[in-house]
């Protein structure tokens, strides 16, 4: 994702944190980081949240309008936050290399299905 007014490059490290921690360890990295963004009192991300905390994460130069972007494209029930499964789904998104492995794993998962029920 990049900045409006300056480009932002993002360093992909969930595979990275993926391939030294396993799927478990990442998922709960993920918590550790919805956690970390969340309004502790209503339990989800909010833009107050996200535009508070977001200087732990080095986003402190987006833009409200980047953060607006960022909260609605993973708020998949429209209620303007993100819950811990939207946060989780959104940080997959972003990351083409774990996207590109889950494709991978569904595909042999299935693979393996058809092999099983023709058994």
């Amino acid at each position: 994702m990049a900045a409006s007014k300056n480009q932002v490059e993002f360093q992909d490290y969930l595979p990275l944190i993926e391939e030294k921690l396993g799927g478990d360890g990442l998922i709960g990295e993920l918590c550790n980081g919805f956690r970390l963004l969340m309004d502790a009192d209503k339990g989800v991300i909010t833009f107050d949240s996200l535009k508070k905390n977001s200087s732990l994460l080095g986003l402190q130069d987006l833009s409200d309008d980047d953060l607006l972007s960022m909260l609605l494209e993973g708020d998949y029930d429209g209620d303007g936050a993100l819950n811990q499964m939207e946060f989780c789904v959104l940080m997959f998104r972003l990351s083409p290399d774990l996207m590109d492995q889950s494709e991978f794993l569904l595909e042999e998962a299935l693979e393996q299905e058809l092999k099983n029920s023709h058994r």
